[in-house]
């Protein structure tokens, strides 16, 4: 860092620390903001902050928000008797686009990893099984096939169905326009066993 002057590799390092910028695209941000207009910089700048200050965790669904309850819990037109129980906030995103989905949703913020040192407590387990009652009739599990997203599935699973809630599992399997030779054998196998009648 030597070559940049100190507020310039202080950007620099900023930048390195987001997910997936190494440090050539580290320095073309950082001289990228030197060269915006001082309001534009300014305004990016306050963005960021009031991200920061403003969204909070909803009470009920734990997504995010900057209210205590967010659209979606608010909104009655949705079916609160099912819950779609996700990893993160962008999955609440994705489902919401497909525009198939009218019940509510739970977001962990994270999954179980006890390799990383992720257990029960460290995701928002609690906050779910708070919200399991008679007026429940279904959780949908819908975190990732990775064997931390399918060990969260498990984990969450047992206790779900200890209370006679109807517990489901999202399907995986080929993606539409995938070719089944370029598949591995575990998504052709998820296929196969997530087969429904035509």
């Amino acid at each position: 860092m030597q070559f940049f002057v100190a507020p310039v590799a202080r950007l620099i390092e900023a930048f390195e620390k987001l997910p997936g910028i190494g440090h050539k695209t580290a320095q073309r941000l950082a001289y990228f903001v030197l060269n915006m207009p001082r309001g534009d910089a300014h305004a990016f700048a306050h963005a960021i902050i009031e991200a920061k200050d403003k969204v909070r965790s909803c009470v009920k669904c734990q997504n995010i928000t900057d209210g205590d309850i967010c659209g979606i819990c608010r909104d009655a037109r949705r079916n609160d008797r099912v819950i779609c129980v996700v990893e993160g906030p962008k999955d609440v995103i994705a489902i919401e686009r497909t525009k198939e989905y009218n019940g509510v949703y739970h977001v962990l913020h994270g999954v179980l990893s006890p390799m990383e040192g992720v257990g029960p407590d460290d995701i928002r387990i609690k906050e779910l099984m708070s919200r399991m009652c008679a007026d429940v009739d279904e959780v949908i599990l819908a975190t990732s096939s990775t064997v931390e997203g399918e060990a969260t599935a498990m984990y969450i699973s047992k206790f779900v169905k200890a209370l006679n809630i109807m517990t489901t599992r999202i399907a995986h399997g080929i993606p539409m326009g995938g070719d089944l030779e370029y598949a591995d054998e575990v998504t052709l196998a998820r296929a196969l066993e997530g087969r429904r009648e035509v």
